[in-house]
C-alpha cells in the first residue's frame, strides 16, 4: 500500500470516528413542522433527601430510562445521593429496587452512645461497597455531585472527585441522629442542611430537573427527638423551596403524605409513587427538551433564567 492510499484511508477513518463522537454526544432532537433540529440539550437531574422517602426516585428514573431521557450529569444530598450515586455507577433500575426492596434499618446504621448522636452510621460502608458498581468519582458512568454541609463553618461543600463511598456517608448524616463524619479537615453532616434538592451543584448544564420527595407534617405533638428533629427539618425545607425551584427549569414532587421516614419496608409503594409524579411531568419534560433543542438550532440563549414548569403530584387524603 502507498503513502497516498494510506493516508486515504486514513482521513476517512478519522472522519467515520469524528462522525460517531458527533452522534453519540450531540444526537439530535427531531423537531416538529419541520424546523431545523438541534443538538440534544445537557439535562442535570437533582435528587433531594427523605431517608425511606427517597426510594421514589427510583421510581422517577425508571419512567426517565424507559422513556429515552438521558441524564447527563447528577447531583444528590441525603438519601438521594445514594441513589444519585447507584445510577451513575451503572446500577440498572431493577437493582436499585432490589437494594431498596431489602434495606432497613440495620443495613446501615448501629445505635451509639448519645454524644455526637444517637446513632453511626458506619454499617452503610459495607452497603454502599456491594451495592455500587464503583468506589470512586472518577469510575462513574455519569458526573456527579455529592453535597454535605460542615457543621464548622456552615459552608456547602460539594464532592466531585476521589473516594466516594466517605462523602455519601457525610451527606447521610442526619444531625442529631447520626455522628458526624470527619473528612478532608472537615466536620460534615446531612447535605439537605445546605442544599435541600443539589440544583446549583450542577453547573454547565442546558436543563435541570429537581427531584424533591415531600414531607408530611405531623399530625399530633411530637412524642421523641426524632420527630421534633424531622419536623425542624422539614419546616427549613419548606422555606427553602422557592430557592432551589427558581434555579431548576423543571420541578418533580411526589406527595408522600402517608409514608414515614422509616418506612424501609414499603419500598415498592415508594418506588411507584416516584414512577406516578415523573409520568405526570413527563410531556412537560419533552416539551422543554424540544424546546431547547430547536433554540440551538435557532442558535437561542442556552437557558431562560427562572422556572419554566414545576409539576407536583394531586393531594392524597390526609
Amino acid at each position: 500500500m502507498n503513502s497516498n492510499v494510506r493516508a486515504q484511508l486514513l482521513k476517512a477513518l478519522r472522519s467515520v470516528v469524528r462522525e460517531l463522537r458527533e452522534f453519540a454526544y450531540a444526537r439530535p432532537i427531531p423537531s416538529v413542522r419541520g424546523a431545523k433540529p438541534g443538538r440534544r440539550p445537557r439535562l442535570g437531574l437533582a435528587l433531594g433527601g427523605g431517608f425511606a422517602r427517597a426510594f421514589a426516585h427510583i421510581g422517577v428514573l425508571k419512567v426517565l430510562v424507559d422513556n429515552h431521557i438521558v441524564i447527563d450529569a447528577l447531583a444528590g444530598t441525603s438519601a438521594g445521593s445514594i441513589v444519585a450515586a447507584a445510577f451513575a455507577s451503572g446500577c440498572t433500575i431493577e437493582e436499585m429496587a432490589s437494594a431498596a426492596r431489602n434495606t432497613r434499618w440495620n443495613s446501615f446504621a448501629r445505635w451509639t452512645f448519645p454524644r455526637q448522636g444517637f446513632a453511626t452510621n458506619e454499617r452503610m460502608e459495607s452497603l454502599l461497597v456491594k451495592t455500587l458498581h464503583c468506589r470512586s468519582f472518577e469510575q462513574l458512568k455519569i458526573p456527579l455531585a455529592v453535597v454535605a454541609a460542615d457543621i464548622l463553618s456552615g459552608e456547602t461543600v460539594i464532592f466531585r472527585e476521589g473516594d466516594l463511598i466517605t462523602p455519601l456517608r457525610a451527606s447521610c448524616s442526619f444531625p442529631g441522629l447520626f455522628v458526624p463524619i470527619e473528612y478532608g479537615g472537615r466536620l460534615l453532616i446531612d447535605g439537605a442542611v445546605a442544599a435541600s434538592v443539589p440544583v446549583s451543584a450542577l453547573p454547565d448544564m442546558d436543563l435541570i430537573v429537581g427531584v424533591h420527595v415531600q414531607c408530611n407534617s405531623l399530625r399530633q405533638r411530637p412524642t421523641n427527638l426524632f420527630e421534633i428533629v424531622g419536623e425542624s427539618f422539614r419546616i427549613t425545607q419548606d422555606l427553602n423551596l422557592a430557592g432551589w425551584r427558581d434555579r431548576c427549569d423543571l420541578s418533580i414532587e411526589p406527595r408522600l403524605v402517608d409514608f414515614r421516614w422509616d418506612d424501609f419496608a414499603r419500598a415498592e409503594e415508594l418506588i411507584a409513587a416516584g414512577e406516578i409524579a415523573a409520568k405526570e411531568a413527563l410531556p412537560a419534560l419533552r416539551n422543554l427538551i424540544q424546546e431547547r433543542a430547536q433554540g440551538f438550532a435557532a442558535q437561542q440563549p442556552a437557558r431562560a433564567a427562572g422556572p419554566r414548569f414545576a409539576y407536583q403530584a394531586p393531594k392524597t387524603s390526609p
